[in-house]
């Protein structure tokens, strides 16, 4: 019998790099243009105050999307080790245990949100109609999180394998949806920011089903649900999970410091870190997706135990990081004043964005660097790694630096802090990585 060999171990890992992540980019960019498609139409409304109430309830939905993220990191490093050791039988199990586990863990977060939703956004400084309205768009969207969870595994099980393609068209496609029925549900059928909501929902199932079939299908890489199975490959995948998750719960719970403090300077403050933050995600989906992108390139090489491979995948990482910063960049300059009168910003809002795209979205070549170096750690078998530098950023450095900056700059402040320290910890992760890579290449 042949075994089928992981696509990884061979040819240039530039290469891996730059098509698992400019595809997984891709697909990332559509998932998030849902939420920047719903920003848009919400906020040719005409009321600065959906804008902002939108810019809270995601706040509160970063959380869970991350703790999504955790759950793929897992299924990516234990499916693409089984797919480099050619032992795709056990591959099948765990990537079908990894979408039941994901989907209840999930579940339960979705319930606890759920139930305290009201008390979580008035602590972000959310009050009167605006956490209203924020509450019943989390209400409407936060019932389908296990459905996401389920589509996001999936499409890191299709990543662990090397199936670029269908992993970004299942984000495409879903993206794809939601930008054609947010209008119609916002505006023709009368539904406003409770539109956006359902079609989040709509959007989240379509991507868990498109995810799922093309696992089944084309790969044959998922086995019939077994409890048995689910016991066995649930201790390994919380080994992996759990410090993914925490390490993933940092970024948004330093984005909730940055909104607490936004909240202190108005609506409008509010409304211009919304589509600051909703620009972050579209705009630097290429690297938000280097972490889950190049774990399979981890994983695969580091399973077949080729170190020389996974020493130039961490390398070749960082430049492709560096390279995509750059020109994001340079993009959002050139558009900064496109982007305040698209979105009809007010003086407040638009310095907010102005501070963002003049300088701080520099910064983000250093989140970058972290998040390549948190995928190094996660697939290589130092999960914790992940965890202590992205909390030393979001859980240590946020608070005191933005608390600085916006004393003596207000919002621009803020803003600034939260990108100083980026920079901070990311350079420190990189001098860690780099060293703990290059010995096991020894």
């Amino acid at each position: 019998m042949t075994i089928k060999q992981g696509r990884f171990l061979t040819g240039s890992t530039m290469r891996h790099v730059v098509v698992m992540t400019m595809t997984a980019s891709v697909g990332l960019t559509f998932m998030f243009l849902i939420d920047a498609a719903s920003l848009f139409w919400v906020s040719q409304m005409g009321v600065e105050q959906n804008v902002a109430a939108l810019g809270f309830a995601w706040t509160i939905q970063f959380f869970t999307i991350s703790a999504g993220i955790g759950l793929m990191i897992a299924a990516v490093a234990l499916v693409s080790r089984s797919i480099g050791q050619g032992d795709r039988a056990l591959a099948r199990r765990q990537a079908t245990a990894s979408m039941v586990i994901a989907g209840g863990v999930q579940g339960v977060i979705a319930l606890i949100i759920w139930l305290s939703r009201d008390p979580i956004l008035a602590s972000a400084g959310a009050s009167g109609e605006t956490l209203q309205i924020a509450s019943r768009y989390l209400a409407i969207s936060l019932p389908a999180l296990p459905i996401v969870a389920v589509g996001m595994v999936g499409s890191a099980v299709l990543r662990a394998e090397g199936d670029a393609y269908r992993s970004m068209m299942v984000m495409i496609i879903a993206g794809l949806v939601a930008m054609v029925l947010d209008p119609l549900f916002i505006f023709t059928f009368g539904l406003g920011v409770d539109g956006a909501a359902y079609v989040v929902v709509i959007s989240r199932l379509v991507t868990a089903v498109l995810s799922v079939w093309f696992i089944i299908r084309v790969h044959d890489l998922a086995a019939k649900p077994a409890w048995a199975d689910i016991q066995i490959i649930a201790k390994p995948f919380f080994l992996i999970a759990t410090p993914a998750i925490l390490t993933q719960l940092s970024t948004p719970f330093g984005n909730y410091i940055v909104t607490i403090f936004m909240s202190g300077y108005g609506d409008g403050a509010v409304a211009g870190w919304a589509v600051v933050s909703r620009l972050t995600v579209v705009a630097f989906g290429g690297v938000f997706a280097l972490s889950g992108a190049v774990g399979g390139i981890f994983g695969q090489n580091y399973g077949a135990g080729k170190m020389d491979r996974v020493v130039s995948t961490y390398r070749n990482s960082l430049v492709y990081c560096i390279i995509y910063v750059a020109a994001a960049w340079l993009v959002l300059f050139l558009m900064r004043d496109v982007i305040v009168d698209v979105f009809g910003l007010g003086a407040q809002g638009a310095e907010i964005v102005y501070s963002f795209t003049n300088l701080a979205a520099g910064g983000f070549a250093f989140s970058g660097i972290l998040f390549v170096s948190n995928a190094a750690f996660n697939n290589l078998g130092h999960p914790l790694w992940s965890t202590g530098f992205n909390w030393a950023r979001d859980g240590i450095l946020i608070l005191p630096l933005c608390w600085v900056f916006g004393g003596m700059l207000a919002g621009p402040g803020v803003v600034y802090g939260q990108a100083l320290a980026a920079v901070i910890v990311g350079s420190l992760a990189a001098v860690v990585a780099w060293r703990f890579v290059n010995e096991l290449g020894k």
